[in-house]
Order: C-alpha cells, then sequence, then structure tokens
C-alpha cells in the first residue's frame, strides 16, 4: 500500500535495466506506486549490449566448429560455408526489439507508469525528469538507482580509435583482423567470438594470464584451448598507440611489436554509470573502487536513496542484481528482515570457447580458508570429438574441504559448461559432501557423469 500520499510514488527506479525492472514489478505488485525513468532502451546492458547479443554471436562462432566436426559424422557440405555478419547483425537487432517490447509491457502490465527520460536526483525525494519536451519534478518516498555500468577506455595515444562493448556488435562490415585488449569475461568472449566468426584475432593483456580470480588451473586450461583454436594471445603487453593508416588500424604494443587490424576492442573494465545523477548535490561519495556503498537494507548515505546492482560492490552479474532486486523489495515493502545473500556461492560462466563454468571457491581461495583440501580433477578428450577430429579437451574439477567432505568449489572448462555448473552449483550451495557427489549415479554416456565419478584425488 502507498506509504505516504504526500509524494508521487513510494518507488521511484531511474534505470530500466534487470534489476531495476525486478524491482519496480515486485514493489507494485505488493500495492506501492512505482514509476521508472530510462533514456536509452529498455532491459539495460544485458538486454541490449551484453549477455544476450554476446551468447547469440557465440553461438553463431560456434557453427564454424560444428561445421569442421560434422564430416566425421558423415556429412559433407556441398561447399564451403561463408559467413554473413549483416544477416546475424540485423536478426540480433530484430530479436533485442522484441526483447525490448517484452520488458514495456511487463512494467505496463504491473501497473509500473514509465517515463522515457533522463533523469537526476534534485534533493532526497525528488527526482528531475529531462526530455524534448523539458523539465518536470516528481516526488518519491524511496528512489532506487540501477543505471548499472558503462565501459571504461585507458588514456592512450590513438584511444579514440578504440570501440567499446556497447558499439562491437553494429559494425557496419565484419573485420577480417580484430584486436581486443583486456583480460576479463568481455575480452576473452570477443577473441572467441570474432575468431570462431573468421577474423584473425589477437588478444592484448597486460598480465601474465587473463581472466584473473578464476580457478588457477582453469586459467591456464583455458588459455591452451584458446589458442589451439588459432586466438593469438599476447600476455604482458598493452598497447602504446593505435594509429589509423590507409583504412587499416597499426597498433603498436608496448613490447614494440606491431600489429595491423581492421577493429580495436577495448574491453577494460565498466565503472560505475552516475554521471549526471546529482549525488554530489546530496553529498554522496563513491568508494575506493568508485562504487556507491549501501548498507544491508540498501540504502546509501542518504537512507531514502537505493542503490542495487552493478552499481554497489559485489559480482557484476545480472542474476545477482535480479537476487538484490527481490530482497530490496522485501525489506522495503514487505518489511522483513534483510538476509544478506551469499555472494560465496554465485555461479557464472564465462562463454569464451570453450565456455568457462565455475562455482565456489578456486583451488587458490580453498588452500587459503581450509587447512587441508582434496582436489579431483580430470580432463579428457569429449566422446564427440572421437569421430570428429577435434582435439578440444574437457576440464573437470572438484575442490574438496578434507575435514567436513563438503564440495566447496566445482569447476569446469568445455562445451555448453554454463548449462553444466548450474546443476552442480544447487548442491554446492547446499553444501553437499563429496561422499553425497560419490553416491549420486551419473548419466551415461555423458562428460557430466564425471562429476560423480571422479574417485581418486589428483593432490592435496
Amino acid at each position: 500500500m502507498p506509504a505516504d500520499a504526500a509524494y508521487d510514488y513510494d518507488l521511484f527506479v531511474i534505470g530500466a535495466g534487470s534489476g531495476g525492472v525486478r524491482a519496480a514489478r515486485m514493489a507494485a505488485a505488493s500495492g506501492a506506486r512505482v514509476a521508472v525513468a530510462e533514456e536509452r532502451y529498455l532491459g539495460g546492458t544485458c538486454v541490449n549490449v551484453g549477455c544476450v547479443p554476446k551468447k547469440l554471436y557465440s553461438y553463431a562462432a560456434h557453427f564454424h566448429d560444428s561445421f569442421d566436426d560434422a564430416a566425421g559424422f558423415g556429412w559433407q557440405l556441398a561447399s564451403p560455408a561463408t559467413f554473413d555478419w549483416a544477416t546475424l547483425r540485423d536478426n540480433k537487432t530484430s530479436e533485442i526489439k522484441r526483447l525490448n517490447g517484452i520488458y514495456q509491457r511487463m512494467l505496463e502490465g504491473a501497473g509500473v507508469t514509465l517515463f522515457n527520460a533522463r533523469a537526476r536526483v534534485a534533493d532526497a525525494h525528488t527526482v528531475v525528469l529531462t526530455n524534448p519536451e523539458g523539465d518536470m519534478s516528481v516526488s518519491a518516498e524511496k528512489i532506487l538507482l540501477a543505471t548499472g555500468g558503462w565501459p571504461w577506455v585507458p588514456e592512450f595515444p590513438g584511444s579514440e580509435h578504440a570501440l567499446t562493448s556497447n558499439q562491437i556488435f553494429d559494425l557496419d562490415t565484419f573485420p577480417k583482423r580484430f584486436l581486443v585488449l583486456g583480460g576479463g569475461y568481455i575480452a576473452v568472449e570477443f577473441a572467441s567470438i570474432f575468431n570462431g566468426l573468421g577474423s584473425e584475432t589477437h588478444l592484448i593483456y597486460r598480465g601474465d594470464l587473463f581472466i584473473k580470480g578464476f580457478d588457477q588451473e582453469v586459467r591456464e586450461f583455458t588459455r591452451d584451448e584458446m589458442a589451439k583454436k588459432g586466438v593469438n594471445l599476447h600476455f604482458s603487453a598493452n598497447i602504446a598507440r593505435i594509429e589509423r593508416q590507409d583504412g587499416a588500424l597499426q597498433v603498436e604494443l608496448t613490447n614494440g611489436e606491431v600489429l595491423e587490424v581492421d577493429v580495436v576492442l577495448a574491453a577494460t573494465g565498466r565503472k560505475a554509470n552516475i554521471g549526471g545523477l546529482g549525488l554530489e548535490a546530496l553529498g554522496v561519495e563513491l568508494n575506493s573502487d568508485g562504487k556507491l556503498p549501501v548498507n544491508e537494507r540498501y540504502e546509501s548515505e542518504v537512507p531514502s536513496i537505493l542503490a542495487l546492482g552493478d552499481l554497489t560492490a559485489g559480482p557484476e552479474l545480472t542474476p545477482v542484481a535480479l537476487a538484490e532486486a527481490m530482497q530490496l523489495v522485501d525489506i522495503h515493502f514487505h518489511k522483513k528482515t534483510p538476509r544478506p545473500l551469499d555472494y560465496d556461492t554465485i555461479p557464472t560462466a564465462v562463454f569464451c570457447h570453450p565456455n568457462i563454468g565455475t562455482v565456489g571457491l578456486s583451488e587458490e581461495a580453498a588452500r587459503e580458508k581450509f587447512a587441508k583440501v582434496r582436489i579431483y580433477r580430470t580432463d579428457f578428450r569429449a566422446m564427440k570429438h572421437t569421430l570428429s577430429g577435434s582435439q578440444e579437451r574437457t576440464l573437470m574439477k572438484l575442490v574438496v574441504d578434507d575435514a567436513s567432505d563438503v564440495v566447496v568449489g566445482a569447476h569446469m572448462v568445455g562445451e555448453e559448461a554454463g548449462e553444466l555448473i548450474q546443476g552442480i552449483a544447487i548442491a554446492v550451495r547446499a553444501g553437499l559432501t563429496k561422499e553425497d557427489f560419490d553416491r549420486t549415479i551419473g548419466i551415461h554416456p555423458t562428460g557430466a557423469e564425471e562429476f560423480v565419478t571422479m574417485r581418486t584425488p589428483a593432490r592435496y
């Protein structure tokens, strides 16, 4: 029910991404008067320039290997397969427009008022909306900031020639030579995507190995598999400068190497998207990581100003924003006691080729936390590749606390790793033991059965 009729709304949400839309819908379902402001596109980064188009492009890139694999099973293509970038790009755009419409209908169906406008916070309870028709002010008892993150590009000579992940999906023409700078999710995923689609692909990373924070063995295994697929990996290097010459980009690296490419993607991280929100006037400051500090109730220094998702500390993942939105609504509109999310057992996937799926602790983190751990691991050539001729291998790994026998981490590099780890994540979240895994009957013949048939520790 409305909390205070003195305000226009009980909750005003700035940003119609995954977290913002979920919070708006759930709050409205509880009887609250809710409005959302979005100046760009419904669905936020994930739907428009993130998870969804990235996964569609990853599917497209996998067909390259599938066509090669098919020959070993007796399939012969009438002619060499060709790839048309415009078809993929335009079909992706049509799908995203469909999803935008779904988000709008969900909000309207929930009774949420939608403003297609830029919003800024004027004071603790006032939002100013700006669109081509001018400005207007609305009041709200609570204001939720859900504006997500925005790509960040480091400054170096010629950095203006680098594109971000916001732009890479809609290139006019397909690049025959592609370079990505970075070592996180986005960098390794797009290196695999453009390599799979047929580009000569380079990945440049300043560190000695990409996807920092993941299990070391997973990182090394992924490096080797990506290299086998043809991605040119350049570690311990950075871009010194980019120059445009004769329609191409000359990229000079800090190690002296010079590469000529058609497109450079800077996948160098994202920062909280707080520009123009008006937080300075409220005295709300970011922490040292550039994030907005909030308490267990998702309240900032100004209690009526809430925030969640990529604006705050924690994994920058769509399901995390959705979970936080549900909890925020429970706290503020259902008056439930805050129950902090378990950030230690959040599963995640990296859609490089082959995929990475992981949940729980890495081997390194487990060794720091527990007196003794047992490591179970296997790597193998999947049954599919016995006929395909592919040399791709799969890695599966369990990390077990020796004292309690609890499985505290599960990791996989291989085909559909994300799909498989989602199920394993339930077991890890539930605190099941290695004995529970051992007593579970496998499904044969699958790669997944390896997770319940590993019996001998690889190391302690």
